[in-house]
């Protein structure tokens, strides 16, 4: 089986989606309503996204590819 092949704003947006969470939980920001409105309005935008409205199954894998790609550096500007 081939590995499936993801838009890049979804990509983007997951990653984005597990820096928040991640930020959120480990430490003791000053602004984490800021923080938790942001985890809101993406988890909205994977939520809606037409490629995981028609391909359900593909989230965890989604999810796995975002976090290697946050951890190796992939994806980051600049």
């Amino acid at each position: 089986m081939s590995p499936r092949t993801f838009p890049d704003d979804l990509v983007r947006t997951q990653r984005a989606w597990t820096t928040t969470y991640q930020t959120l939980a480990a430490t003791h920001p000053a602004d984490n309503t800021a923080l938790r409105r942001e985890l809101l309005r993406l988890s909205v935008h994977l939520f809606w996204h037409p490629y995981l409205a028609a391909h359900q199954a593909a989230r965890p894998e989604l999810r796995a590819r975002a976090r290697t790609s946050a951890s190796d550096g992939a994806g980051r500007p600049g």
